[in-house]
């Protein structure tokens, strides 16, 4: 725990930006100069650096060697990153983040960036209606919103000419910022002419860095989302998918149900049914030497269950789980995904949660979700199309996170060399500008400020996953509660001043019945109106 406290303090020195090519570097000066340092408009100056939040620095990056599974050199953008595109980026200070330290590094929060703020990440099944469907209405928008300040390459560095004369970028919707994001950081190499493509390559699966990846990368997306929302409360939620025995999140209420007519399309009650998808044509792609520019490629395809049932045969259980935080070593052997006994190759499903042996024709934990969805989902390059990924996601990156508890490693457990290309501890993840270390992020959400509500101590989940929900219902409908209080008070108060009275006169008419024939008698309860006691009042 130690290791990565230390980790956390070093972030505060060296915090970058939020995604992919920010818009003020996307063009040709930028190119040119290989500089992306942008102005703060606080203070008018590039990254801030008259109020101290950053200065434009020299990227260095890392020259450790790589392992074996890429053989090539200097024919690919993601090569070295970001030095095909940039060589000088900023670097905020303390606090501060974003792509001209404008923001806030995650999980501070206010002018200064001084006030640490821990969100919480429910699940998604535990939500109440209204929140699950704020959550969609939140993907929706981001799925209809033009992203302010990042757009995508559609062309390689080379393509735009020695000095940048022809830039090649292109707005981009929020969400699909973040599908497209995922698509560049897997897709092939091209090694000239159609089809020749180097296919084993990726720089944020199958070793090291694809949980520290992935963890950046939701970040980057729950933080965008925030951003246009206006709601800087919102977190990404998780489904707990252990020994479910079908697709539970897969109805109209949440993330859309099975078309009747066509299996392998969304139910038309749903606002998933009208999304369409894009970076799903791989071998079109590789054919013409291009990269996916963002075209949508029709609709979004989901058939659960429907899968070859000897690649994935369940979806993972909790015994599963818990044999594969027992696993006490992050990396090992040739670091791929043909890693014996290691944490994170069992956990991205290239081998057995039982025995921890890598296993071929199957496909586990992680990756059976991803296949089981039997889709969208189940192809790495456009998987990000299916919203079903943010929740499946967040909760792979909660079992890193027990496994970060369970074991406190030093942050020396972090391969540093001979790992696949993209995944040493030095190497900047693509496509991320300006820089994120991967190694750096080895590191308990607690110093990224967020949790997730069934790691929480029991009273903390109590309030997180049961009281806030009732709180948040009850708050959107204080008003017709206030009313129907108020009128429920007004019809009890007559009620019992009518019996009140009834009682007295009935009282009264008894004692001018009786005054003639008994004289006078004590009586049997005293009376209010009589001797001034509250006992009759508190008896009605």
């Amino acid at each position: 725990m130690k290791s990565l406290f230390l980790s956390a303090v070093l972030l505060q020195f060296f915090e970058t930006c939020w995604s992919q090519f920010p818009r003020p570097c996307a063009n040709s000066e930028g190119l040119r100069t290989k500089e992306c340092c942008p102005v703060w408009s606080g203070d008018g100056s590039p990254c801030g650096a008259l109020s101290g939040r950053g200065f434009c620095a020299d990227v260095s990056v890392s020259d450790e060697p790589n392992g074996p599974q890429y053989p090539h050199s200097g024919i690919d953008d993601r090569e070295r990153w970001p030095l095909a595109f940039f060589n000088r980026t900023c670097r905020c200070a303390g606090n501060y983040g974003g792509f001209n330290c404008g923001e806030c590094r995650f999980g501070y929060w206010g002018s200064n960036c001084a006030e640490y703020r821990e969100s919480v990440r429910r699940n998604i099944m535990s939500m109440s209606t209204t929140e699950q469907q704020k959550f969609i209405s939140y993907l929706n928008l981001a799925k209809n919103t033009i992203n302010p300040d990042y757009v995508i390459t559609t062309g390689t560095r080379a393509e735009m000419g020695e000095n940048g004369e022809s830039p090649m970028f292109s707005d981009i919707n929020t969400y699909d910022l973040f599908v497209w994001i995922h698509y560049y950081v897997s897709r092939d190499t091209f090694l000239g002419g159609p089809g020749n493509v180097w296919r084993d390559i990726d720089f944020a699966h199958e070793s090291a860095a694809f949980l520290p990846w992935h963890r950046v990368y939701l970040l980057h997306w729950e933080q965008e989302i925030r951003k246009i929302a206006g709601d800087f409360n919102f977190t990404i939620p998780y489904w707990d998918w252990r020994d479910a025995q079908s697709c539970e999140v897969c109805t109209d209420n949440l993330m859309g149900g099975r078309n009747a007519l066509n299996p392998n399309l969304i139910s038309p009650a749903s606002v998933f049914s009208s999304w369409k998808v894009i970076c799903t044509q791989q071998e079109e792609y590789n054919n013409q030497e291009a990269l996916c520019n963002a075209t949508a490629e029709g609709p979004l395809l989901r058939n659960p269950g429907n899968h070859d049932p000897n690649r994935v045969p369940r979806i993972p259980t909790t015994a599963d789980v818990e044999f594969t935080i027992s696993l006490p070593e992050y990396e090992t052997g040739s670091m791929d995904r043909f890693a014996n006994n290691s944490f994170r190759n069992v956990l991205e499903g290239f081998a057995s949660p039982e025995t921890g042996m890598a296993v071929q024709g199957q496909s586990t934990m992680h990756n059976a979700l991803h296949v089981f969805m039997n889709g969208s989902m189940s192809s790495v390059q456009g998987s990000a199309n299916d919203p079903i990924f943010l929740l499946h996601h967040a909760f792979i990156d909660s079992i890193f996170e027990r496994w970060l508890r369970t074991h406190q490693p030093p942050r020396s457990i972090y391969p540093r060399t001979n790992a696949p290309i993209g995944h040493n501890d030095g190497y900047y993840m693509v496509p991320f500008l300006p820089l994120y270390r991967n190694g750096d992020y080895l590191l308990s959400n607690k110093a990224l400020g967020y949790e997730y509500a069934y790691l929480l101590d029991p009273g903390q989940r109590f309030v997180q996953e049961f009281l806030t929900p009732y709180l948040q219902q009850a708050q959107q409908i204080w008003q017709w509660l206030l009313g129907a209080g108020i009128l429920g008070a007004l019809i009890a108060t007559i009620v019992a001043a009518v019996i009140v009275f009834a009682r007295r006169k009935r009282r009264r008419n008894q004692k001018r019945k009786r005054a003639p024939s008994f004289g006078e008698r004590q009586p049997l309860l005293q009376s209010s109106s009589e001797e001034g006691s509250s006992s009759y009042q508190t008896t009605l």
